[in-house]
């Protein structure tokens, strides 16, 4: 089967959060993604999502430079051009470095038109084994203990086993403290956003023997000989987020010892392929994985769904329900969860109804292109 990309648009749209989220380097109230719509010489759609931030302090990239790099010279290489598996698409722009948020969505729409077009469910396209994927939830930095056991709690009640919770120096070992006391049976991970220097190490240390899943990406995303220090002193397993970019930095962690958990982020990664390669890569080492977030909308957490039930994917994700982060989706249905279960779609493609009247009422600039 041969399929070609006849026309392309991109949308950008903006959707409050219905609660703010801060990280270690700043706070959003909003997100504003860019949406990649392609349609198939057949006629048959497909959507893809780039999560990426506003500003670009998860990553070098931000919503601004991944238009740019989207529209003149990602979209140009895929329109018109034949293929017959996704695999095949992500050569096309092998001479653009980098700029892998911007790559994710059309990588991510490629195997979306793909799956459809075979009559199968993204997930199994991907290898994905699981019918549901455990969800867990990332929370901020809160103005106060007592609010974020607030926000603990909320979501535990609603079934989540799994938190994740955002540190800063000085915002570390005291929430931990609180967390574990108050809800003892919840699984805890922390994730600094590799804001901690080699000043901070005994930071750090103090969080060994909390009980917590994991430290994610304490230092800076090169860093990895400070990884592999840290890792020496504590038990705790350190995994590493904005380090993995690639199958080999992925590798370069394992070499060096860097880390025993990856979090698999499709977006960081430029797509599902190489998604799909670093979990190869991941259990051919005895690694465990499991699906990071960026906040995305439906279309982007869909896709997040579909590589968690790959067979590697062992540890909660971070697939928790849409009305977590928005009041109403870009998709139809929205991902919910129960009991802290995401169902795994069935249906062929992405699995769900993308709105379009709710996206045209939402962006903020479109633009397209035709053969």
């Amino acid at each position: 089967m041969t399929l070609r990309i006849d026309q392309l648009s991109l949308h950008r749209v903006r959707l409050p959060l219905v609660h703010g989220f801060q990280t270690s380097s700043h706070r959003k109230n909003h997100l504003e993604h860019i949406l990649v719509r392609a349609v198939e010489a057949g006629g048959a759609v497909a959507w893809g999502e780039i999560a990426v931030g506003t500003q670009p302090y998860f990553s070098s990239e931000s919503t601004d430079s991944a238009w740019a790099v989207a529209r003149d010279h990602l979209a140009p290489a895929l329109l018109g051009a034949e293929w017959e598996h996704p695999h095949e698409v992500e050569p096309l722009w092998r001479r653009i470095r980098g700029n892998y948020f911007a790559k994710a969505g059309f990588d991510m729409a490629a195997w979306a038109l793909w799956s459809g077009a075979s009559g199968i469910p993204l997930a199994a396209a991907l290898g994905g084994t699981r019918d549901t994927v455990e969800a867990g939830v990332s929370l901020g930095i809160e103005p106060s203990i007592d609010a974020l056991l607030e926000q603990v709690g909320q979501h535990v009640e609603a079934g989540y086993g799994r938190v994740k919770l955002k540190i800063a120096p000085g915002w570390e070992s005291e929430p931990v403290r609180a967390v574990r006391a108050a809800f003892p049976a919840v699984r805890v991970h922390v994730d600094a956003n590799a804001v901690y220097g080699p000043g901070d190490v005994e930071r750090l240390v103090a969080l060994d023997g909390l009980g917590l899943t994991m430290i994610e990406q304490p230092f800076a995303p090169r860093d990895f000989l400070s990884h592999a220090a840290l890792q020496q002193r504590i038990d705790t397993p350190i995994c590493l987020d904005e380090s993995i970019e690639t199958v080999d930095d992925a590798r370069t962690m394992l070499a060096l010892g860097a880390g025993r958990i990856i979090n698999i982020k499709v977006s960081r990664l430029g797509g599902l392929s190489p998604a799909q390669r670093v979990h190869d890569v991941a259990v051919e080492n005895g690694i465990p994985v499991w699906c990071g977030g960026m906040h995305e909308f439906g279309i982007g957490r869909l896709a997040n769904v579909a590589i968690s039930a790959l067979p590697g994917f062992t540890l909660p994700s971070d697939v928790s329900a849409s009305q977590k982060y928005y009041a109403r989706d870009v998709i139809v249905p929205p991902v919910t969860a129960h009991g802290g279960l995401v169902t795994v779609p069935t249906a062929p493609g992405l699995g769900a109804e993308v709105d379009e009247e709710f996206i045209s009422a939402n962006e903020t600039a479109s633009h397209r292109l035709t053969r």
